[in-house]
């Protein structure tokens, strides 16, 4: 994307939810709703609570445990990970919220997913909280993670608090709970994080930075500083290079994806619509894994011409070509992003085979420019140094593919509007906030991962084009990682070619029959 499953596979980099988890010792407080800070209000059609209500729920519960639960996995390498982030920023805080649940309509919210630099950091998937690497003396930072409290059956929140009780939404770890659950040195209740955080913007202001745009209320409580940026810039920067881990996490999703694929191929004879290829892929991903890791597209016809079509509300039609751009997103966060472009029949037509070979073509070139030491741009220049010579040999091109490719004129780029890579990993778009010089200006490096994924767009309306190609959109997108010696394909077992995704696809069907 530009711009019952086997799970045995995967090597999750988050651990299974702690069972038993246990009310905090101590007085019980009343937790925030999301967003922090507030006491939960009832909604507008719930019933009142008598007292003998309230009373008899608060009795007779059987005790809980008060066992702690076990590490997540990997909690050394969340630990590594906030040591090597320590040693850029001596002697400062750091402040990292994961962020909140976000409003989707009125009382009802989006289903959450962590701040990705937060669980980067600690393998947390809980809302609301808040990593503070607090500077120490002699060097180094403590690791205080502030959380929601859990007071267990001892306060009424458990089933009065629609955002947080626990009879409403589920079960939830405790402070002293937390802090064996993820390894960190201390664990403090999201009560205490105001405080906290007014002492550092105090009579006297102890250097500090904040990873912004995640948590209004973090953004609220402490002034922002220019300094903050280098925070975001250092993380999305670490992230650029993906350990053993990481990497194993990213081919089990891109076996996951292809399988979503196969379950869309099935489905194609006898299926109706968009809206079907995305229901059906993204089965897939909620099945084995999070979620799909963005807006799954599933472009049928013309609808293929559109870069981001999500819209999904358009018919599948014998003849045309469907771009299917999607990823699953696995539990520990990380997500593929493919594109297969597929004949909805099955065959190829001729205008649409050479269309798709022309941008295969064009993603070998780029492919094999991936490789330690070449610029980040290096690949999309191949590709578009084939697309722009195939468009002028099909007489789509008007001019010299070499007239069209000057920087100053672009021709080509009428037909492909994108650039064919970005960085992959916990985002689709992964990386963001690394600087420029480092990233799109950069030098490719070795555990590197990133998106090759050329394509040519041909819209109904466009006269430049003749007649035959308009309507064809066709996008092959494959995620590579940079070795020492070279790159590796992690998607090479999706057939790519118009005689493998041809037998591809009936084979499938020999399986499963029209």
């Amino acid at each position: 994307m530009s711009h019952t499953p086997d799970t045995s596979a995967s090597v999750p980099l988050q651990a299974d939810p702690a069972p038993g988890v246990s009310a905090e010792s101590g007085p019980a407080e009343a937790p925030a709703v999301a967003g922090g800070g507030a006491e939960a209000k009832p909604a507008s059609h719930d019933s009142a609570l008598p007292d003998a209500l309230v009373a008899f729920m608060l009795e007779r519960w059987a005790p809980v445990s008060r066992d702690l639960p076990q590490p997540i996995a990997h909690a050394e390498v969340y630990a590594a990970r906030r040591r090597a982030l320590s040693k850029q920023f001596p002697a400062e805080t750091l402040v990292i919220p994961t962020g909140h649940e976000k409003v989707r309509a009125n009382d009802t919210h989006y289903r959450f997913r962590p701040g990705s630099d937060f669980f980067y950091l600690t393998g947390n998937l809980e809302p609301d909280c808040v990593l503070v690497m607090a500077p120490q003396e002699g060097g180094g930072h403590r690791d205080i993670l502030f959380v929601e409290p859990n007071p267990g059956r001892s306060d009424k929140t458990f089933f009065t608090d629609r955002a947080k009780g626990e009879l409403w939404v589920g079960p939830r770890l405790g402070v002293e709970q937390s802090r064996a659950r993820f390894g960190v040195d201390e664990c403090r209740g999201l009560p205490e994080l105001d405080a906290f955080l007014g002492g550092l913007v105090g009579a006297v202001t102890r250097p500090h930075r904040v990873l912004r745009g995640t948590s209004e209320r973090v953004d609220k409580l402490l002034p922002r500083h220019d300094r903050d940026k280098q925070l975001g810039e250092a993380l999305s920067e670490m992230r650029l290079l993906k350990d053993a881990l990481e990497i194993a996490e990213l081919d089990a999703v891109v076996a996951s994806t292809k399988r979503g694929f196969e379950d869309v191929i099935r489905a194609l004879p006898g299926g109706r619509s968009e809206r079907e290829v995305e229901g059906i892929f993204n089965l897939r991903a909620r099945v084995e894994g999070n979620d799909v890791g963005y807006g799954t597209i599933a472009a049928a016809g013309h609808h293929a011409c559109i870069l981001h079509w999500t819209r999904n509300d358009g018919r599948l039609e014998p003849g045309k070509l469907l771009l299917l751009d999607a990823g699953v997103e696995g539990n520990a966060l990380y997500t593929a992003d493919i594109t297969r472009t597929l004949p909805i029949g099955g065959k190829f037509s001729p205008e649409q085979r050479a269309i798709y070979e022309l941008v295969l073509e064009a993603q070998e070139a780029a492919i094999g420019e991936v490789k330690p030491g070449n610029d980040f741009m290096e690949p999309n220049r191949a590709a578009m140094r084939v697309l722009a010579r195939g468009l002028e040999r099909l007489g789509i091109l008007h001019v010299s593919a070499e007239e069209a490719l000057k920087e100053d004129k672009q021709l080509y780029r009428r037909y492909s509007l994108h650039n064919v890579s970005h960085m992959l990993g916990l985002d689709v778009h992964d990386c963001a906030q690394a600087r420029q010089q480092v990233y799109k200006y950069g030098k490719l490096k070795p555990g590197m991962v990133l998106t090759v994924e050329p394509g040519l767009y041909f819209q109904l309306d466009d006269e430049t084009v003749p007649e035959r190609y308009r309507g064809i959109g066709v996008r092959i997108e494959d995620d590579i990682l940079v070795t020492e010696s070279g790159c590796r394909n992690l998607s090479i077992d999706i057939p790519r070619t118009v005689s493998d995704v041809e037998a591809w696809m009936a084979g499938l069907w020999a399986v499963s029959p029209r």
